[in-house]
């Protein structure tokens, strides 16, 4: 097949730009730090480089599902701890209102305010909202607060009846928030409504009454509500010590998750690296050997032009 000169001066144009091009991707990979740009350069690699930021995506979003959950966890956790405080100062109040025989009407109201004044604590506490305005111990229905006093000053619950739970890896979800419900009943008792305020209840009135004057039955029955109190703070404050543990235990389980999170997101950000990073001394190499092409081609079509032949058709 014969050629003409027009032919072959196509040609070494292309050959100009065809090597342009490649030396100029190898520049630009140097530039980059990157061996893999488009699908093109690597259709293997790129695909997988893919799977492996679908991968670290989703640790991600676990790892912030889990620094959601820890603040929830935490900031319920101190409020357990602090239901503890008060339900052992209560307990040690209604010891001391039971044990002492001695104990005046004046002393025995003043133990009256005493665990008046704790109880308030209490439903404080478990009517505290988070940062948001939501409240922590409501479940469901954070709009309004749980603990809800009466007229007659009787404290119901009327927040919502199941555990908040977040999902914090792939196959293991966790109870961020304990409803109020749960966190103030006593073990073993039934029902919608914390028996600890009715029996607190029952145990100031008991106090309150003067007994002075009054027969022992009086006594035995004031004694009687009070150990009554007693016995169900006891219940309650091993239960409320049951959710602190558990949140505890949450919160440890969590920093192992995101230590292996943080191992997950090494071994992903290794894997692109695998997969899109340069060889550099391979890049390099590669860079100098299409610069040589190119030179080389430049140098063929100037000796070309100065051929007669393709003179003739400047």
């Amino acid at each position: 097949m014969r050629l003409s000169s027009n032919q072959i001066f196509s040609q070494r144009v292309d050959n100009i730009t065809s090597s342009q091009s490649k030396w100029m991707t190898e520049g630009n990979k140097i530039s980059s730090g990157r061996r893999v740009e488009k699908p093109s350069d690597d259709p293997m690699a790129a695909s997988q480089a893919v799977m492996v930021k679908q991968s670290e995506s989703r640790n991600q979003q676990y790892a912030t599902a889990r620094g959601f959950a820890k603040n929830s966890m935490s900031l319920q956790m101190s409020l357990a701890s602090q239901m503890v405080n008060i339900t052992t100062k209560i307990q040690e109040t209604l010891v001391a209102a039971g044990n002492d025989a001695t104990l005046s009407d004046e002393d025995r109201s003043s133990l009256a305010e005493q665990l008046a004044g704790l109880k308030d604590q209490l439903v404080g506490i478990g009517n505290t909202k988070d940062g948001v305005g939501r409240y922590i111990f409501a479940g469901f229905q954070s709009d309004k607060p749980p603990f809800v006093a009466d007229a007659t000053g009787k404290i119901t619950y009327q927040g919502g009846d199941k555990q908040i739970t977040q999902k914090v890896d792939s196959n293991i979800e966790m109870v961020t928030n304990f409803t109020g419900i749960e966190t103030l009943q006593s073990s073993g008792s039934k029902g919608t409504e914390p028996d600890i305020f009715n029996a607190l209840d029952d145990a100031i009135t008991a106090l309150r009454e003067p007994l002075t004057g009054k027969p022992q039955a009086d006594r035995d029955a004031a004694l009687d509500k009070i150990d009554a109190a007693n016995r169900i703070n006891r219940a309650t404050l091993n239960n409320i010590s049951s959710v602190e543990a558990k949140l505890g235990l949450q919160l440890q389980e969590l920093d192992n998750l995101d230590d292996l999170g943080a191992d997950t997101s090494l071994r992903n950000a290794k894997r692109l690296s695998e997969l899109r990073d340069l060889d550099w001394t391979q890049a390099i190499s590669d860079y100098y050997q299409e610069e040589s092409v190119l030179q080389a081609s430049y140098k063929v079509f100037n000796d070309m032009k100065e051929m007669s032949m393709f003179k003739m058709y400047r």
